[in-house]
C-alpha cells in the first residue's frame, strides 16, 4: 500500500515509519525534506502536486510546541 504521512519527521510520523516501513511505500509531507530510513520520498508542502498516488493519507501535521502567544486566527 502506499502511505502519506504529513508531519513525518515529528514524533508521532518518525514512530509510525519504523511501524509501517517493512511492508508498506511510504512518502512523507513536511517542512524538511530530510531523508529518513524507510521513507521513499519526502515533499515540501509546496511540491503538493508532484507526490505520486497514495491509497491513504496519515495527517499528522500540526504546530506544535509553540511557545508563544498568537490570535487563533494564526492557527
Amino acid at each position: 500500500m502506499n502511505i502519506l504521512i504529513t508531519g513525518i519527521h515529528g514524533f508521532v510520523g518518525s514512530n509510525l515509519v519504523k511501524a509501517l516501513k517493512t511492508n508498506h511505500t511510504i512518502y512523507g509531507l513536511d517542512i524538511t525534506t530530510q531523508n529518513k530510513e524507510g521513507v521513499e520520498m519526502t515533499f515540501l508542502w509546496d511540491e503538493f502536486h508532484e507526490i505520486p498516488g497514495v491509497d491513504v493519507v496519515i495527517h499528522l501535521a500540526g504546530k506544535a510546541h509553540d511557545t508563544k502567544i498568537y490570535s487563533i486566527h494564526n492557527y
